[in-house]
């Protein structure tokens, strides 16, 4: 899971709240990036057809009704006014590359009263300047892109930055560091609030990696190989069908016939982890998806994920959903919800 929390908080079951699916607004102000709307849109806005249910309410709001959107590329209009944020039970900031612009007052307090009334808050990229400026952040963990850590370290000395992951899971408030790791911080939220199975099937429809743990660190500016190091994705398939055997990374590492110090620098310039990390990210997210499918006996849940026993399936899966086997049941299994 995330860098950091294993911790939930009290929020409105995504389709408990009595008034239909979890709603999820997005903040739109100007000089936005446009690339994470589009994340968050993909992610929380589309329908799915395939799962039979829509997961999200999702609607997007602004403070005046044309927003030039980042470096003047396009105008946006036919949005909601920024009054939409106050029914979210999810709200997503602003973010923007000029981080040294104060944001408006009146989206600043919009976030305050979302935070003040327990609406889940998420920040990507330089939304995390936003949350800073709003005074949410004040004594929390969070991060933000590399390239900006300083920067923000500087202005908000308060807010814990850990600037060398992808997302932090601080709770009711999540950042996710640049880009593309919105993307990862979105299919997180998705397997918290719905389990692996729906997270899994609106990965397949983006066409993205299911789950990059959030402790994983950013990728940073560096140069790039003349010949890059052959791709880990037919190693990554075979131990996928061997979850449930004795895997270790000595054996990953001879079935890649490399040595195991080759096999974890492959791994960290390519996935951003270490093969003990990932292998034990897909055993959980294995037993997640078994619990979901009906199975009640947790110690056959953790001997067909490879985890072993029981207690050991309890710890792991606390330290990587924050929830136990028998809570994760209650929520995702076939008779949760």
């Amino acid at each position: 899971m995330a860098q950091g929390s294993s911790q939930t908080y009290a929020r409105k079951h995504p389709d408990g709240n009595g008034r239909g699916p979890h709603r999820v607004v997005v903040i739109v102000d100007r000089n936005s990036n446009p690339f994470e709307l589009g994340c968050a849109t993909e992610v929380f806005g589309l329908r799915r057809p395939e799962l039979g249910r829509d997961l999200y309410d999702f609607r997007v709001c602004s403070p005046e009704p044309r927003t030039l959107m980042r470096d003047g590329f396009f105008t946006l209009t036919g949005v909601a006014a920024l009054g939409a944020a106050d029914t979210a039970d999810t709200l997503i900031v602003p973010n923007r590359p000029d981080v040294e612009v104060p944001r408006r007052p009146a989206v600043l307090d919009a976030i305050r009263r979302a935070h003040a009334r327990g609406a889940r808050l998420i920040g990507f990229c330089s939304g995390a300047f936003t949350l800073a400026e709003a005074g949410v952040l004040d004594g929390r963990r969070a991060t933000a892109h590399w390239q900006w850590a300083d920067d923000f370290r500087a202005r908000f000395p308060s807010v814990r930055l850990e600037p060398d992951v992808l997302f932090v899971d601080d709770g009711d408030i999540l950042t996710a560091a640049g880009s593309a790791a919105a993307l990862d911080l979105g299919l997180h939220v998705v397997r918290r609030d719905h389990g692996a199975e729906v997270a899994n099937a609106v990965s397949r429809r983006l066409v993205f990696a299911a789950h990059r743990d959030g402790g994983q660190r950013q990728f940073v500016e560096r140069p790039v190989p003349d010949q890059p190091d052959e791709s880990l994705a037919p190693l990554l398939a075979w131990a996928q069908e061997r979850l449930d055997a004795p895997l270790a990374v000595a054996d990953l590492a001879a079935h890649a016939a490399v040595s195991p110090a080759t096999l974890h620098r492959r791994f960290r310039a390519q996935l951003g982890t270490t093969p003990l990390a990932w292998l034990t990210g897909e055993r959980v997210a294995l037993a997640c998806r078994l619990i979901e499918r009906g199975e009640s006996r947790f110690e056959v849940v953790a001997r067909a994920s490879g985890l072993g026993t029981a207690a050991h399936l309890r710890a792991l899966m606390r330290r990587e959903t924050g929830l136990a086997p028998s809570a994760y049941r209650r929520r995702f299994g076939p008779s949760g919800g």
